[in-house]
């Protein structure tokens, strides 16, 4: 019996338990109190008030928490609004099945599947508590935007990024097409810093920045 994706609520139907910092719950309503001089506090606002991201609390979003890959992960998921509702499976798949690390139970385990079946190619062997560089994030949501987006192949002149060395080979494609579509950008001496770890509020504003290229290249109607 085929099972269709949009049917398919008991792949992983969360139980959202206490907060923990390695967690993200999903709390709606209200507004985040510690958004004060935080860069991009107007885009997680409005990401927030569209039910695309979700705080810690009604009111605390911890914007300068490093970002973990659970987190990253459910961002990128319910950010896009990646579903299953397009795809029939024999049986239904589970998290466990996919990833070595990821239990059934745990709250992102949807998002993982949701990710995973929609061409983001996250790694088998990702820990969902470790936290996320911003290469890893920026390149699995490249590959979610560009699938969500069915966006075309492009030719690009590569942008000059001082600290390309220190780039994962496997990350620098998707690197600079985020460069092209405004997702991401240099700091003032022209690096990426790959390896550094993404911030929620860091996380956030990348995914509004590549809600707002789909916005402005909108899928080809089929």
């Amino acid at each position: 019996m085929n099972i269709k994706k949009s049917a398919i609520t008991a792949i992983t139907t969360i139980s959202i338990l206490s907060f923990t910092l390695g967690g993200q719950i999903f709390a709606a309503g209200g507004s985040f109190k510690d958004l004060d001089n935080v860069t991009g506090t107007d885009k997680i606002i409005s990401l927030k008030d569209q039910g695309l991201i979700k705080g810690v609390t009604d009111s605390q979003f911890l914007p300068k928490n490093l970002m973990t890959a659970g987190q990253g992960i459910q961002f990128i998921s319910g950010g896009l609004q990646l579903s299953l509702a397009a795809i029939d499976f024999n049986k239904a798949p589970i998290a466990s099945d996919i990833f070595k690390k990821v239990k059934d139970n745990t709250w992102y385990a949807e998002a993982f599947i949701n990710a995973h079946y929609n061409g983001v190619d996250i790694p088998k062997d990702i820990d969902p508590s470790k936290t996320m560089t911003k290469e890893l994030f920026t390149a699995l949501l490249v590959q979610g935007v560009e699938k969500a987006g069915n966006l075309p192949l492009i030719k690009i002149i590569p942008a000059d990024i001082a600290d390309d060395s220190q780039l994962d080979p496997s990350y620098q494609g998707s690197v600079q097409r985020s460069l092209i579509y405004k997702i991401t950008t240099l700091d003032t001496n022209g690096k990426f810093n790959p390896k550094s770890e993404l911030t929620r509020a860091e996380a956030a504003v990348m995914l509004y920045n590549a809600l707002e290229y789909l916005k402005a290249h909108p899928a080809p109607v089929q």
